[in-house]
């Protein structure tokens, strides 16, 4: 069954939870090479994304030919997680799924985002987020400087 190479999107379901993990693990991996090394297995992560992230966030993913290639999480009004495959990056993928979280939050969405990661920053600002503040890295895990980003609806750029 295709659905002709086009992407739509979808809620995931616990169904999809182990490649959820699987695309946060890759993505991380490829595109955060400055990240400490995982310390959680495949197992560990699905487990992760089966009890916590599909149960406090509202999730969706991206399917193409019935596969799943991206999904982003969203946590009242803070986008948690935005991740792709890596072999599908800039193809409109990341578009869709944050169009459709920002539908789900009209009044905006605020975002971490690694100040190293500067794909990821570039994809955010060409979309009409811009930063609210920038941080050391003591409020993430992994230590590592972030930033706030936000996107209102309406704001002038």
């Amino acid at each position: 069954m295709t659905d002709d190479g086009k992407t739509r999107i979808r809620f995931a379901e616990e169904a999809d939870a182990a490649v959820i993990a699987r695309i946060h693990m890759t993505s991380r991996s490829a595109t955060m090479p400055y990240l400490p090394p995982q310390k959680r297995g495949h197992e560990q992560v699905t487990r992760w994304v089966q009890d916590v992230l599909l149960k406090l966030c509202r999730t969706w993913v991206a399917v193409r030919d019935a596969e799943i290639i991206g999904y982003a999480a969203l946590d009242g009004d803070m986008l948690e997680h935005l991740y792709l495959r890596p072999d599908v990056r800039r193809q409109g993928v990341g578009t869709l799924l944050l169009d459709e979280v920002r539908r789900h939050s009209p009044d905006g969405v605020s975002l971490h985002v690694f100040q190293q990661n500067t794909d990821a920053r570039a994809f955010y600002e060409s979309h009409g987020f811009t930063v609210l503040d920038t941080n050391d890295g003591d409020r993430n895990m992994e230590n590592l400087p972030d930033m706030t980003l936000r996107w209102t609806p309406n704001s002038v750029q």
